[in-house]
């Protein structure tokens, strides 16, 4: 194995990157923001990033420069159209993909193209570059739950579209030198669903030295959750697991992100009592979310559909305990009875039991679950990724 690459290494030259994202800032979720990291960690190792991306609207399209994650980059931004079922998701006409692909290419001309989607901004890249020659390395971050719910199809006809879209995600992932997902059990994930072997586990990684824990003693029981609020989510099993702790606890549910479920979620608070419980915060500033992940007590995530979730790994990184769905890759994060409790997706009464043994912990013990966070967190660094990224870019033995 070869070490790990150090940022702007001399002796290595920089590379001329070229990613490409289906979801991309202004977008706001999981992979838009890995997305964002890596494009700005690899500029500030020297590279020239370009990334390919939808625009805000049909109109705001172009090449321009951007600050993105505190670093300076090329974007080109893509002719991109609402889609209605969605709150905010904007796409590309998957017809021009192609034609999109070819001129950027032409104009870039990068080492190696990384594309985010096998949807259609990276399709249509993978297929462009693979006839020049030009390396490619794709990753997943797509679940067949992430997309049913927008559909517009009725329910029957799902999965034929499933079944069309992973035939078709082969066809993208057999064109590239190297197919890589969050973590092993999203691997196997991939491996199972499509005929693909050798898929690789790199965390999206974060860079822990952002968050601040807390190790003092609580002064009141708040319960978080940082995501989407869509229905994949199921954050309806978390407000109903409030309503069932005992209220002596008074505890509390923060609720960060925007999504099309919010208002029957906001619905759901009101017909269960819980209104002065519960607040909906939408979206926040970094400093705000830095602050809501210090103060609370426990991260709740009942989702059935992570490959990885970055927001779980800043809850760790800020030394909260974890109180995760045991479905998909949550169960790589949180280890049952270390950093916190894994719970059977969608039993209320179970994570209801769960939240009330990290909420009702001795302090020596909620001190362990904490610390078992911040020591867990740590194989996340986003330096590791970076590096494993930077090796399958060049063509070389990745780094332990």
């Amino acid at each position: 194995m070869t070490s790990p690459a150090t940022p702007n290494d001399p002796s290595r030259p920089p590379l001329t990157i070229l990613i490409g994202a289906d979801t991309f800032t202004p977008h706001v979720n999981g992979a838009a923001r890995f997305g964002e990291r890596l494009a700005a960690g690899l500029v500030a190792r020297g590279h020239d990033v370009h990334v390919v991306a939808p625009s805000a609207g049909h109109r705001n399209h172009g090449t321009f420069r951007e600050v993105v994650e505190g670093e300076e980059m090329t974007v080109h931004r893509l002719p991109s159209w609402r889609w209605p079922p969605h709150d905010w998701l904007t796409f590309v006409l998957p017809w021009m993909s192609r034609p999109y692909a070819r001129r950027i290419l032409d104009s870039v001309r990068p080492d190696v193209v990384h594309i985010q989607s096998h949807i259609v901004i990276g399709r249509g890249l993978a297929r462009e570059a693979r006839k020049r020659g030009i390396p490619v390395i794709a990753t997943n971050h797509v679940m067949a739950e992430n997309i049913l719910d927008f559909t517009t199809l009725p329910e029957r006809l799902n999965k034929y579209l499933v079944a069309f879209a992973w035939n078709d995600a082969k066809k993208t992932f057999d064109l590239t030198r190297a197919v890589t997902t969050p973590t092993r059990k999203a691997a196997d994930f991939l491996e199972a669903t499509i005929d693909i072997h050798g898929v690789i586990p790199i965390s999206c990684g974060i860079d822990k030295a952002n968050y601040t824990p807390n190790l003092s003693p609580r002064e009141s029981n708040r319960i978080l959750f940082v995501g989407r609020l869509t229905s994949e989510k199921q954050i309806d099993v978390v407000l109903r697991a409030l309503a069932a702790l005992d209220p002596a606890l008074e505890a509390t549910f923060d609720v960060v992100g925007s999504g099309d479920q919010r208002k029957s979620l906001e619905e759901l608070t009101q017909q269960l009592g819980l209104a002065d419980r519960v607040r909906f915060h939408g979206h926040t500033s970094e400093e705000e979310l830095r602050s809501l992940y210090s103060r609370a007590s426990v991260f709740a995530i009942a989702s059935i559909a992570e490959l990885q979730s970055i927001a779980t790994m800043e809850a760790m990184a800020s030394g909260l305990p974890i109180i995760a769905a045991d479905a998909v890759a949550l169960p790589h994060l949180v280890h049952d009875g270390e950093n916190g409790y894994l719970f059977t997706p969608g039993d209320v009464e179970e994570l209801a039991a769960r939240l009330t043994d990290v909420l009702t912990a001795d302090q020596d013990e909620y001190r362990r679950m904490q610390q078992a966070s911040l020591d867990g967190v740590t194989v996340h660094d986003i330096q590791r990724t970076l590096d494993t990224f930077e090796a399958l870019y060049r063509g070389e033995p990745l780094p332990d």
